[in-house]
């Protein structure tokens, strides 16, 4: 997926929102910024599907050598499926984040956490100043 089309989240998940439905469904991952930042990625734990997850919350955890780090659903909602090929392949969380390294996709149940994101350019500008 082209960043510039995504929504990013303060915490470093990106987000892209389709229609399905009538529903909305957000595809989850970690940013690239984010990834390079852990490196070394040694586990993944996925959240479980059909968990109801709030906006800000943390929903997985991605360990690398350095630390455990939390990951956040920037939107509330239902966990409707988890990326299963991530846990035995780490390499494409650093290969291909907008990609085929999504964590999750989440059926939308308040679009209000949608308000929170952030477009490409503001992400950028916020990781230039960490």
């Amino acid at each position: 997926m082209n960043p510039d089309k995504l929504l990013f989240a303060k915490t470093h998940e990106w987000v892209a929102v389709v229609s399905e439905g009538g529903q909305k469904i957000a595809t989850v991952g970690l940013t690239s910024f984010a990834v390079e930042a852990l490196t070394d990625l040694v586990f993944i734990e996925l959240p479980k599907i059909g968990r109801q997850v709030s906006a800000e919350e943390s929903f997985c955890e991605v360990e690398s050598v350095k630390a455990v780090s939390d990951v956040y659903a920037p939107v509330a909602g239902e966990v409707i499926a988890v990326n299963e090929s991530l846990p035995d392949n780490l390499e494409i969380l650093s290969r291909d984040p907008y990609g085929d390294g999504w964590i999750a996709r989440i059926k939308i149940g308040d679009e209000a956490g949608l308000k929170n994101l952030m477009d490409h350019a503001a992400y950028q500008k916020q990781c230039e100043e960490q």
